[in-house]
């Protein structure tokens, strides 16, 4: 057995998500499917850096498996990639230790979100942004992103349904930036884990500060309530992307 990395890109719009589900198309069950071809077996196993929910992106996913024999990484990246459907890249292939994990050696994880600004929704992007056509203050979007830097409980900010008890995750950077030329407004977070549809609720709460809708440090407020309701809204899965995940010696690149 030879125990194999992949980095992968994908469009999530016709996916139910990266896990596998009955009777839907998933990104893992595309994968695995793949591997199992290749392998000449009934059913192969990966593990995944972690869910993407249906219609979120991912420009770096990552996932490991055991693969019997030891294929050359150009060979596995190419086979790979003539089994993939369009809205599927593999990216890069490397054999690692046995005892990596995708998932449990991850040390952070990059997202990054798109907020198409126009009046009206753009029938090329919707699919690919959140759209938000009222007026946003990004100098206060930035002060409340500075809040969020650092060790807090995030229960305010974790959808219902996930697993997770532990609700307490660090934030590394948590930045904005404006793209003119395409009419939108960029958000990244760098964490070291994030919760369940915590990036959309994030997104959703800083633009109710940048409208004046909210305080501008209200970030610090509802860390104290650990109140899901109180953090209201989720931004569209559209406009999220998976960008990167870290392990033990990567630093981070923004």
């Amino acid at each position: 057995m030879t125990h194999y990395k992949l980095t992968l890109a994908y469009d999530g719009t016709h996916f139910a998500g990266y896990q596998v589900q009955p009777n839907q198309r998933t990104v893992q069950g595309v994968l695995q499917k793949a591997l199992a071809k290749m392998a000449k077996v009934d059913h192969f196993h990966i593990d995944g850096s972690g869910r993407t929910d249906s219609g979120v992106h991912a420009l770096g996913q990552v996932v490991s498996f055991d693969y019997p024999g030891n294929i050359p990484v150009e060979a596995i990246l190419r086979a790979m990639n003539s089994l993939m459907p369009l809205d599927v890249e593999i990216l890069k292939a490397e054999i690692v230790p046995a005892d990596f994990h995708a998932r449990y050696s991850a040390t952070g994880k990059r997202y990054l979100y798109r907020v198409q600004r126009g009046r009206y929704t753009d029938p090329f992007k919707r699919l690919y942004t959140g759209h938000f056509p009222y007026k946003l203050d990004l100098d206060r979007v930035r002060v409340a992103l500075d809040d969020l830097v650092g060790t807090h409980d995030f229960s305010s900010f974790a959808a219902s349904g996930g697993e997770i008890t532990d609700k307490v995750r660090t934030i590394y950077e948590a930045t904005v930036r404006e793209d003119v030329a395409a009419n939108e407004v960029i958000f990244e977070f760098y964490g070291n884990g994030f919760l369940y549809n915590m990036v959309r609720i994030l997104v959703a709460t800083l633009l109710e500060i940048g409208t004046g809708r909210r305080d501008v440090h209200d970030f610090l407020r509802l860390f104290e309530v650990k109140d899901r309701q109180q953090a209201r809204g989720t931004a569209p899965a559209s406009g999220l992307y998976l960008k990167e995940v870290y392990y033990d010696g990567e630093q981070p690149v923004r």
